[in-house]
């Protein structure tokens, strides 16, 4: 049977953090599926068309890596779309131990055959963060390190329409 891992986010915009993340877990797995979430409530600076896009670009050349939005249950997507067994999280640091805990207990509660591997970037990327990225684009600093360059076109783009 086919290991697949399933790395979910909001990727708005996907990182090199989240990149690095990708590799690791390509290694692991025999097929990584990155899951973009379609969640309006987190009121993303990018489409779902758009981040899919985007991590479809940053991902290429990357085997075995296919991704897919969502707009449901995590575990559902999981388990019944996919038929995986594994959640793939992120831990950049402390402070993201007890969130993603908590997610991985309640997605247990949910479907108790779905497990969570938790992986750690390189520490050269454990602070990099959507969030981070998409404030300093705003204020034209440079992303440059942070993420990739069809990235770092589509964040200047998309702030020079949104400051007109």
């Amino acid at each position: 049977m086919k290991k697949v891992g399933i790395y979910p986010g909001t990727f708005d915009p996907i990182t090199n953090g989240h990149l690095d993340l990708v590799a690791r877990a390509e290694q692991i797995f025999d097929e990584v599926v990155i899951a973009v979430s379609d969640n309006p409530r987190k009121n993303p600076l990018f489409s779902t068309s758009e981040r899919v896009a985007l991590v479809d670009e940053a991902t290429k050349d990357i085997p075995h890596v296919r991704v897919e939005s969502f707009d449901d249950l995590l575990v559902n997507f999981v388990a019944r779309k996919e038929n995986a067994k594994f959640v793939i999280r992120g831990l950049r640091a402390v402070s993201d131990f007890e969130y993603e805990f908590q997610l991985a207990s309640a997605n247990r509660r949910l479907d108790s055959s779905i497990e969570t591997i938790f992986l750690t970037p390189l520490e050269a990327n454990y602070f990099i963060s959507s969030s981070l990225v998409r404030e300093i684009s705003y204020y034209k600093g440079d992303i440059s390190s942070f993420v990739p360059e069809h990235v770092r076109r589509a964040l200047e783009k998309k702030w020079k329409t949104k400051r007109v």
